[in-house]
């Protein structure tokens, strides 16, 4: 059904996606907790009267889902110093602006790891399931809804003319407000990255960021405006449209784009990503699947790492 919640179809997506990746990955066998860092020095701007609690939910494997995001945080994967070759590439989990599932970013953290390239788990703003002021009336807070009421779905042309802004919700300014504050969690982690990049063993020149689903919006949000110390040096979103309105920098980063070919709005938005930057003249490569024999996911193609690894290889970020 077309008219299906936005919020249940990512959740879905995300579930089946990990689930396909996983035989492409190594295997899940920490020992113990991954450090962690904050992002930012006390309370993070935009959101300082966010007074409520955040939400966390274990499931299959002990992967963790949150909610209620106050403090944007970095989980770091740090490969094996034999095999590491200096990229790094930030990871947003999907989740329709509304939680983080982390099992398919932790998968992919370890394939990265695998590959020599450090990874680190970006735990971004969403939108709150209670108002963002103790004690504030519901009308003042983010709609509950979040991405939910899709509508029809809108053609490659249509999102074409609202500047390859795919967001399903493009008027509610509470909304539109935590995708922009999500922005800035992504652009502050690429500016820790490159200010602690001796520390990390990673080159400040190879630092990318790349999305699943609504993290893939928060991922292209990085790359769509300038910005002199938190421009990421490449992008990738799979199976994420842009969710604010698209103007590639005249030094627009290289883009990788994977997402199948029936995916709602998603893969038309994609599509518009993919001629905008083309269009800009900046490096882009597209994978779009047939989803024909494969699970209705976000990604039913397991192979998509090989081809981002394929490109990173181009684009001379990876090394063997």
């Amino acid at each position: 059904m077309k008219n299906v919640l936005f919020s249940s179809m990512v959740v879905l997506f995300t579930a089946l996606a990990f689930s396909s990746i996983y035989s492409q990955t190594v295997g899940h066998s920490d020992i113990q907790p991954k450090p962690t860092i904050s992002i930012w020095p006390g309370k993070a701007p935009g959101s300082e009267d966010w007074t409520f609690s955040e939400k966390v939910t274990e499931g299959p494997g002990g992967s963790k889902t949150y909610s209620n995001v106050v403090n944007p945080t970095l989980t770091v994967y740090l490969p094996d110093p034999a095999k590491a070759n200096g990229a790094a590439v930030i990871l947003c989990p999907g989740g329709a602006m509304r939680m983080l599932g982390f099992a398919e970013t932790e998968r992919t953290a370890e394939w990265l790891n695998s590959k020599g390239i450090a990874a680190f788990i970006l735990k971004y703003r969403v939108v709150p399931d209670t108002p963002p002021a103790a004690g504030a009336a519901r009308s003042a807070g983010p709609s509950r809804s979040g991405f939910q009421g899709m509508g029809k779905e809108l053609s490659f042309q249509e999102i074409l003319n609202r500047h390859g802004n795919a967001n399903p919700a493009p008027d509610n300014q509470e909304h539109l407000k935590v995708i922009a504050m999500a922005i800035s969690d992504g652009r502050q982690a690429i500016r820790i990255l490159r200010h602690d990049a001796a520390k990390y063993h990673i080159d400040p020149k190879r630092i990318g960021i790349l999305g699943f689903s609504a993290g893939g919006g928060v991922a292209i949000g990085t790359a769509v405006t300038e910005s002199s110390d938190g421009y990421p040096d490449f992008v990738a979103t799979i199976y994420g449209p842009s969710l604010v309105d698209v103007s590639v920098p005249k030094l627009g980063a290289p883009l990788f784009i994977a997402v199948m070919d029936g995916h709602f709005n998603v893969t038309n938005g994609c599509a518009a990503l993919f001629t905008l930057w083309k269009e800009a003249g900046r490096p882009v490569e597209i994978h779009v699947y047939d989803h024909a024999y494969g699970p209705a996911s976000g990604m039913p193609i397991a192979s998509w790492t090989d081809r981002l690894y394929d490109w990173l290889r181009a684009r001379r970020v990876a090394t063997d």
